[in-house]
């Protein structure tokens, strides 16, 4: 991983996360462990995102007991305030893609980056990406 790393999280490593039985859950919990505690280590030089819209999307409710587990492993959130959803819905419109892609995009333009990505949809957020002008790792779950 780089320095001063941005990583958002796309809604299937959310939904990967949630959920024990998922086919890709160890593959996503192994890199968003393996990224913290690299961040503990050096000193929080990696911040670890999800966007709200992707929330939804992913049906995490972060008050439910379900989600204790998540919940601790120092994701934060990505409000779609005023700003980004201008910026999302410019977005929707241009590349006709789903209002969680059109906020991840936002997230990544708003954020400090280099950025990564974790995602099963590497053909929307590379596409979304190379729009925006912004090089990203795609981490594939």
């Amino acid at each position: 991983m780089m320095k001063d790393l941005t990583i958002v999280l796309d809604n299937e490593a959310v939904q990967a996360l949630m959920d024990r039985s998922h086919r890709k859950h160890r593959n996503v919990v192994a890199y968003v462990e393996s990224a913290s505690a690299r961040n503990v280590r050096r000193a929080g030089w990696m911040r670890l995102i999800v966007p709200t819209t992707v929330r939804v999307e992913a049906a995490w409710d972060r008050r439910q007991a379900s989600a204790a587990r998540i919940n601790q492993l120092g994701i934060a959130d990505s409000p779609l305030d005023k700003d980004a959803a201008d910026r999302a819905a410019k977005l929707c419109d241009t590349l006709r893609v789903s209002a969680a892609d059109a906020h991840l995009a936002a997230v990544l333009e708003n954020t400090r980056g280099p950025h990564a990505v974790v995602t099963s949809d590497r053909k929307d957020i590379g596409r979304i990406a190379a729009h925006i002008g912004i090089k990203l790792e795609i981490v594939a779950v």
